[in-house]
């Protein structure tokens, strides 16, 4: 009733209740399957850069016997693994934004729903959450390979 175009309001409080008991169904089982796909892209992404880090074991070695320091060696792996975060959150965005669009087009109500502060806050979290995930997988591999002996490296 607070919206100018809206004259009157009629409907059904039954069916209304029964379609919120859906929705919260619904969005329950998205959440639960969303958190099984964010499981199973941490597990992706912290194996992918174990093997990468993994190739790399015998340099990490060679630079620790002429006496490079932890961070040095760790440095440029952190900072590689930071990037490839930041390239990935932004195709992320990229591929999330056309979704949007071609959403909005076919589906014009959305445009209500259309909060920039919103939007900005999620692509901000996207990119946030991707360079921090590969930053700590990448911190543990380099830190693994760091600690290990030369016997164990083969």
């Amino acid at each position: 009733m607070q919206e100018p175009i809206v004259k009157e309001v009629f409907y059904q409080k039954s069916l209304v209740h029964l379609i919120n008991k859906n929705i919260r169904r619904i969005s329950i089982v998205l959440l639960g399957f969303s958190g099984l796909l964010l499981l199973i892209a941490m597990a992706l992404i912290n194996n992918t850069i174990r093997l990468s880090v993994y190739s790399k074991r015998f340099i990490i070695r060679t630079m620790k016997l002429v006496g490079a320091t932890r961070g040095f060696i760790g440095r440029p792996f952190i900072l590689r693994g930071i990037l490839q975060g930041l390239y990935s959150a932004i195709l992320a965005i990229i591929l999330l934004s056309t979704i949007l669009y071609f959403l909005m087009k076919q589906v014009p109500e959305l445009v209500s729903f259309y909060d920039l502060k919103l939007y900005l806050a999620v692509f901000g979290l996207v990119i946030l959450t991707g360079m921090f995930l590969v930053w700590v997988s990448t911190f543990f591999a380099v830190r693994k390979y760091l600690k290990m002996k030369e016997d164990d490296l083969y």
